[in-house]
Order: structure tokens, then sequence, then C-alpha cells
């Protein structure tokens, strides 16, 4: 085989050796059953489900009556939710892929799973179009985020003496952190583990530095 036939197939939206889908190593099964479906489908009903799926990225809520409406009988509802969920993750992963995914590589990869090429333009333009700022503003503010630290108190305490033993003079750490969901979590330790903890801390945070500085690991947009 050629160079120049070599390129051409890179160009014509064959297997990508520099980039990784935007879906990952591995097909998502929404995705991958909405293929066929979505191909055999009227595309006037197919671009109603992907509003129907914009609307739900940028408000969280789907009527069942919505589905009804498009189907009157003529498409199975079993269909409708396929294809629909097939959008959806579509979206998702297009909304939660790097700054580098560009609409046209959007396209690329759907086509690599034969999705026929105007569905694949109809997804880029919902992803990539004037809906696009909406659809990222609504997927941050509903995303599933742990509590995270508002306040910490804490202070050193010096045992005297225990049940076990009449003089110790330990010195310990207790501490009270309070969490954004109004949880209060207190802990204590002793001062030889907080300075054990203090340095495991601070070799992640090392160990973490010198990963970032890797080529392999900066996105190039």
């Amino acid at each position: 085989m050629s160079m120049v036939q070599v390129m051409s197939q890179t160009q014509s939206g064959g297997p990508r050796a520099d980039r990784t889908p935007f879906y990952g190593m591995r097909i998502p099964e929404d995705l991958k059953k909405m293929i066929k479906p979505a191909n055999n489908l009227d595309k006037a009903v197919f671009r109603q489900l992907l509003q129907i799926a914009v609307k739900h990225l940028e408000s969280g809520e789907v009527a069942e009556e919505e589905f009804l409406s498009i189907s009157s009988g003529a498409v199975a509802l079993e269909t409708l939710r396929c294809v629909f969920a097939g959008i959806l993750t579509a979206l998702r992963l297009a909304v939660r892929a790097p700054s580098s995914l560009k609409s046209d590589g959007f396209k690329a990869d759907l086509l690599e799973l034969k999705l026929l090429p105007e569905l694949c333009t109809d997804l880029a333009k919902a992803a990539f179009g004037s809906r696009q700022e909406a659809i990222n503003e609504s997927a941050v503010a509903s995303r599933v985020r742990l509590p995270h630290l508002r306040s910490l108190r804490w202070r050193v305490d010096v045992s005297i003496s225990t049940s076990a033993l009449n003089r110790i003079m330990e010195p310990s750490i207790l501490a009270e952190m309070t969490l954004s969901d109004g949880s209060v979590k207190t802990f204590e330790v002793p001062v030889s583990k907080f300075h054990e903890l203090r340095y495991n801390v601070a070799y992640v945070l090392r160990e973490m530095d010198n990963l970032e500085q890797r080529n392999i690991l900066k996105i190039q947009d």
C-alpha cells in the first residue's frame, strides 16, 4: 500500500491512530445499541428525539408524553427509548470530552460506528452548536460531586494519664472538619502519625507535579 493510499484512508474518516475516540477505548452499550435503530428511523423522528435530548440536558427533565406524541403507534416506544438513550450518551460524552475534541472529530468517530452521515451531522450540531454553552453549564451544575471542605478547626491536646498508664504526657492533634453538606467530621491522631500524614501528602503532591510534567499528559488544543 502506498503512502498516498494511507493518507487517503486517514482523511476519509478511517481509523485514526493520532487520538482516542470521544467515547474512549470501549464503545458504551447505549451508543452501540442505538446505531441500527437510529439508521432505520425516520430522520424527522430522530431530530425530534435529539431536540428532547438537548432539552433534557439543559433542564434535566423529560415527560413521558413527549415520547408518546412522537410514537403515535408508528414507532415502538422501546425503539424511541433506545435511540434516545444513545443520543444522550453521545452528547454527554461530547460535553465531558477534552477541549481538543472538535465537531469534525466527533462526526468521524460516529461515522466509524456506521451511523448515517446526516445523523452524525445533526448530533454534531447539537453538541457543538449554539446550545453547547447551555448544555455545558447544565452538565456542570448537575454533576455528582462529593462534599468539599468548608472549614477546619484543630487543637493540640496532651494526655496526662489514661486508665492503663498513670503518666504518659503524649500530645495529640484533634481536628474538626465541617463539610459543604453540613456534616461535621472529627478525628484525633498522635503527633507522630500527623507528621507521617504530612510527609505522605507532600510526597503525593510532588509525584503529581512530576507526572504532570510528562509530555504524554499534556493536552494540546
